[in-house]
């Protein structure tokens, strides 16, 4: 723009020195000003014209160059415009290029922070999901909802019997009261609760009603009246044992643990004989009057208990302890929904619910559905949650986040474990291969499959949080949609009352596992499974199978992912699961409370009518 306009003025003033030199004499400096070498070759040319010639020649040369010099500022003032018109489209191009690529980013930045699926066995899940593509619309074996062995037919209930005299025990002869803080979750509790009762008569003493303590794992401030019938509870076992709610006011106010009456875990030996609470507990109990145990987890074994206490331990727990009206209520509710009819069906629910079932629940939400058909459905209890995945130290495919996560959950919740963890090399494998890794989703859903079960299958899933969320539990979901939890099933006003106590949500779990047509366990360590398991044994009359895969078994399966087929695969996988569903008596070391069909607890019925164990 500087240019054109200079040009401009330079042109102008050529233009007056034309007009200034029209009218007289040119004189030789004044109009070779502009063109010195064009005035000094027209003057030796043309040097005998006189000097209108002269002027001539120089108008037109500078009207040329006039009109040069405007033609350039015009070129040049139009490349201005469209340099400055480009520049600005780059700009606004620059800028929707730099926002589209900001959307890219933010896009892919969402989907890297997604949480992807948490998978193990990608083969082995991918041929499972093929399979059951395959099979989708085929009809499923019935024998998969039904006990294979009709031998487990011919065991009966025994504990109901009294197992002393039909009298109350006799207060004369009392050695004082036994008192007990049980810890851990509600089915924790619940096997120290029925070990009292046996220590309790061991001892001939009374037992206060047991208290629950506060676990920082678990979180709820339920107590004993709050899950179970007290006065049920003690009125059944009147003839057995005396029970109490509380102290008698004299020995309310000791401190027991100054006066050496407060008994640890420690102290006693996990699982132990009843010589040994005869032995160092009974003096006390004596001397003082009272004894308290504290946390009372495992104290008493199973072997070298006589017949009589059993029998003992069995009333309790599958006759004595009944939940509270409202969980049975809530849990009939639970029962009817995912069967998708109303009113009992088997003896499990009579023993379950009592007078709390509620025959109209399901027709009453469903408007008048649900008097057809019952539904099958399947309870897997997933015992997957962030304590019981921690306490494994086994490795779950989540890198090294996982490994910080979980060393870090140790530091809080289990620190002499997170101490043996630092000090020591703990493997990983060798643990998966010894079988004390708990089953993911992923491996739960792969036995299911390799079962036969169909992918319409109905499941409901016990248990808390699953450790890894929505991604982790996404390959089960992808075999098996139709997974549902008490959460799905009963409405937010129903869960109310036990949303912040995870005891009682536990126990609506135990009711669902406990009625379900089939009941599938991951963690043979888990107390709610061998509780359920147990009472179905007692009173599902041969009728309420359980799966239960072993799972060092399990885990050398799986480490020939590789290799084998899947037909080769489902083959193991029911000769694993069919393996425990054989009858037979309590082996020795195991849980009465798991494998009831033991002396004092459950009888078998002979060909001739007869029952005897």
């Amino acid at each position: 723009m500087e240019g054109a306009s200079s040009s401009a003025a330079g042109g102008s003033s050529l233009a007056a020195a034309v007009q200034g030199g029209r009218g007289r004499e040119p004189g030789p400096g004044r109009v070779g000003a502009t063109n010195i070498g064009r005035l000094r070759q027209g003057k030796q040319q043309h040097a005998t014209r006189p000097g209108v010639g002269a002027i001539s020649v120089t108008s037109w040369h500078l009207r040329v160059f006039a009109a040069v010099v405007a033609l350039m500022g015009c070129l040049l003032l139009a490349a201005s415009l469209a340099m400055s018109a480009l520049h600005q489209v780059q700009f606004r191009n620059a800028a929707i290029s730099r926002n589209f690529r900001g959307l890219q980013e933010l896009k892919q930045s969402i989907v890297r922070r997604e949480p992807v699926e948490q998978i193990m066995h990608a083969r082995l899940l991918q041929m499972a999901t093929s399979a059951l593509t395959k099979n989708g619309s085929g009809s499923e074996d019935f024998a998969l909802w039904e006990e294979p062995y009709k031998q487990a037919r011919k065991w009966k209930p025994c504990a109901a019997k009294h197992s002393l005299a039909d009298e109350e025990p006799d207060d004369e002869t009392n050695n004082g009261f036994v008192l007990v803080s049980a810890n851990g979750g509600l089915n924790q509790q619940r096997v120290a609760v029925c070990n009292a009762v046996v220590v309790a008569a061991l001892l001939n003493a009374t037992l206060v009603v047991p208290r629950f303590l506060y676990s920082s794992v678990w979180k709820d401030t339920s107590q004993f009246g709050d899950i179970y019938q007290e006065d049920y509870f003690m009125k059944y076992m009147k003839n057995d044992v005396r029970i109490v709610k509380q102290l008698p006011a004299r020995l309310r106010s000791l401190d027991l643990e100054a006066i050496g009456s407060q008994i640890t875990d420690m102290e006693i030996s996990k699982e132990a004989d009843p010589s040994e609470f005869v032995k160092s507990i009974l003096p006390i109990l004596e001397q003082n009057g009272v004894v308290h145990f504290l946390g009372f987890g495992n104290r008493l074994g199973f072997d070298s208990v006589p017949v009589h206490l059993q029998r003992l331990r069995c009333r309790c727990n599958f006759h004595a302890l009944k939940f509270v009206p409202e969980l049975q209520r809530a849990g009939s509710v639970l029962v009817q929904r995912l069967r998708q009819v109303g009113g009992m069906q088997t003896e499990i629910d009579k023993q379950l619910f009592g007078n709390n079932m509620l025959d109209q629940a399901f027709a009453e939400q469903d408007d008048g559905a649900g008097t057809g058909t019952p539904n099958r459905y399947l309870a897997l209890h997933m015992r997957f949650e962030e304590d019981m995945v921690a306490y494994s130290l086994c490795e779950f495919g989540g890198g090294e986040e996982e490994r910080r996560e979980l060393q870090a959950y140790r530091e809080t919740h289990f620190p002499t474990l997170a101490l043996r963890s630092r000090n020591t090399t703990v493997s990983p494998e060798e643990q998966r291969s010894l079988g004390r890794c708990p089953l993911t989703p992923e491996e739960a859903g792969l036995v299911l499959s390799a079962l036969g079960y169909d992918r319409r299958t109905f499941i409901y899933v016990a248990g808390s949080q699953i450790y890894g969320g929505a991604p982790r539990l996404r390959p089960l979901t992808r075999l098996y949609p139709n997974l549902v939890t008490k959460e799905d099933t009963l409405t937010a006003d129903e869960l109310a009352p036990f949303k912040n106590f995870s005891s009682r949500l536990a126990a609506l779990d135990f009711i669902a596992c406990a009625s379900a047509d089939v009941f599938a366990v991951t963690d043979s360590g888990s107390q709610l499974s061998s509780l359920v398991s147990g009472y179905r044994i007692y009173h599902g009359r041969g009728r309420a199978p359980t799966l239960h895969p072993n799972r060092k078994r399990y885990a050398q399966v799986l480490s020939e992912e590789g290799s084998i087929a899947w037909g080769g695969f489902q083959k193991r996988v029911r000769q694993m699961v069919d393996e425990y569903k054989r009858v037979s008596t309590r082996p020795r070391g195991r849980s009465v409370y798991r494998q009831p069909r033991t002396p004092g607890c459950m009888c078998r019925a002979g060909g001739d009518g007869s029952v005897h164990f």
